[in-house]
């Protein structure tokens, strides 16, 4: 029996005085009857052959406090790095790509890194996004926005918090895949892309 997610969405909320509702996100093959897939027009194709429904997979954490869709991969194909974090793509198929060459020559991280970014294992046909409060099926993941008092909060529960950088999209796979509590301090990347507060940090919770 599915759990009650609205309950838990409101407990999360009012324990950490929340300001934004958690996200609930499913890696599925599935199609889940009455969820829309995300609207949006792609824009032309970078050089690369990049495009996509937004610039980067973090802006659907963003879309998906008021609104429940569904996404493709092609959806996020603007941002190579999400890409391949979301197991959407390989290293081989992305690596190649104009942004993965700008971020390494602007030393925001080595290419060294690239084969030991987390990644969930799995390609998935969709990616639901929506608020915790509404979701009608068992979620992935729980994606939280918060300050550090509320993740402060989070590491009083959770003395063995895992606490990461950059790129802010890998907790995602952390959490998927070695079933972690995972924390974001962030990355500017990914904060110029979704608009999110430089107050902010993510938190990202296995179900």
């Amino acid at each position: 029996m599915i759990k009650n997610y609205s309950k838990i969405s409101t407990a999360l909320v009012n324990l950490l005085s929340l300001p934004i509702s958690p996200v609930a996100i499913k890696f599925t093959n599935e199609v889940i009857p009455d969820i829309s897939h995300f609207e949006s027009e792609y824009p032309s194709p970078t050089p690369d052959g990049r495009t996509g429904a937004v610039a980067a997979g973090g802006v659907f954490w963003m879309k998906a406090e008021k609104n429940t869709f569904a996404t493709v991969a092609s959806d996020h194909a603007n941002c190579s790095v999400g890409c391949l974090t979301h197991g959407l793509k390989s290293l081989d198929e992305v690596a190649g790509n104009a942004d993965v060459q700008a971020v390494c020559e602007a030393g925001w991280v080595s290419p060294e890194i690239f084969p030991s970014i987390p990644v969930v294992k799995t390609k998935s046909d969709f990616i639901y996004y929506g608020p915790l409060s509404d979701t009608t099926v068992v979620p992935d993941l729980i994606l939280l926005r918060a300050i550090p008092k509320q993740v402060m909060q989070i590491q009083s529960a959770v003395p063995q918090l895992r606490f990461e950088g950059k790129p802010q999209c890998h907790i995602v796979a952390l959490a998927k895949e070695e079933g972690e509590i995972v924390v974001s301090t962030g990355c500017m990347l990914s904060r110029a892309r979704t608009g999110m507060s430089n107050n902010e940090m993510t938190c990202v919770i296995p179900e």
